[in-house]
């Protein structure tokens, strides 16, 4: 692992008041330059190994998973029909394009810009602080291989 990675992610962990673990450290850095991981895909990064000084058991991952996002260093989405998923961009108020043909998921930043981003019609006595908005519809790539595919039956 990069040390410098390393040391950053220790310094996260400690500011949210965190142990820096290593397995907590292996599991930020495996997020960073890959969000919306799921945690098949950060197992896989991370390496989860049966139980060992330093290894991370697979109910050892969801735990790191769920201490980090109880202490917002990470966020939880969950597309419809997706297995839940993983960032490193928390606190900003921003949304998803999701392809529905491949799965890709693109951050979108918020129009508004402060939370939420949405005015309700009526609010039925609930104090809303945030709004979750996913845009569905397919990347570039998948649009036109859907547009050759059409042209070609």
């Amino acid at each position: 692992m990069n040390t410098v990675t390393e040391r950053l992610a220790g310094e996260m962990l400690r500011e949210k008041g965190l142990r820096s673990t290593v397995q907590r450290r292996a599991v930020l850095t495996a997020l960073l330059g890959n969000p919306h991981s799921t945690a098949s895909e950060i197992e896989t990064r991370v390496g989860v190994a049966a139980a060992g000084p330093g290894g991370l058991s697979r109910q050892g991952l969801y735990n790191v998973l769920e201490d980090l996002t109880a202490a917002e260093l990470i966020r939880c989405i969950e597309p419809a029909g997706s297995p839940a998923r993983y960032e490193l961009r928390v606190g900003d108020n921003h949304h998803h394009l999701v392809c529905r043909a491949c799965g890709r998921i693109e951050d979108v930043d918020c129009s508004v810009g402060r939370a939420p981003c949405l005015d309700l019609v009526e609010n039925k006595g609930f104090v809303v602080d945030e709004a979750e908005i996913t845009w569905w519809g397919l990347c570039g790539d998948c649009a036109r291989v859907a547009r050759t595919a059409a042209r070609g039956a």
